[in-house]
């Protein structure tokens, strides 16, 4: 009988993002994000419209320069649970499928995030150096 290999933490927390990536109400672009601390998820979150409102899906997309702004993305929803949820993330990492626009990195780096994992690099390309300098880990595992 073969031995069965195990995926390493990194993929299991990037696996559970893709997965939360499926509740995502915008279909230009399914995210999902994760946090973690210590090997414990401490909150989700997907791109999704504003709670209570019609989703993309639903009634279209609200476009600026090429971008749909209808929903918030899944990091920030990710941070706004935990805080919802009165879940400390200070020193956490984030698992996402696509990396941060820059105002969710500037909302990552703002919570004490200390690493972010990412599938997929996702345009802006200021967060490379703005995270170096802000002593945060920008890692794609792909």
């Amino acid at each position: 009988m073969a031995e069965k290999i195990r995926v390493s933490w990194e993929k299991y927390f990037m696996n559970i993002a893709s997965e939360v990536s499926t509740r995502s109400t915008c279909d230009r672009k399914h995210v999902g994000a994760v946090i973690v601390r210590k090997k414990t998820i401490l909150s989700t979150g997907y791109n999704g419209s504003i709670k209570g409102l019609p989703h993309c899906d639903d009634s279209g997309h609200e476009m600026v320069e090429g971008h749909c702004v209808r929903t918030t993305h899944a990091e920030a929803n990710s941070i706004v649970q935990a805080a919802k949820n009165g879940v400390q993330i200070d020193n956490a990492e984030i698992f996402v499928t696509a990396s941060p626009c820059y105002n969710c990195f500037k909302l990552i780096a703002n919570a004490g995030i200390k690493k972010i994992y990412y599938n997929e690099f996702y345009r802006d390309e200021r967060i490379i150096e703005h995270a170096k300098n802000a002593g945060i880990d920008l890692i794609n595992i792909k």
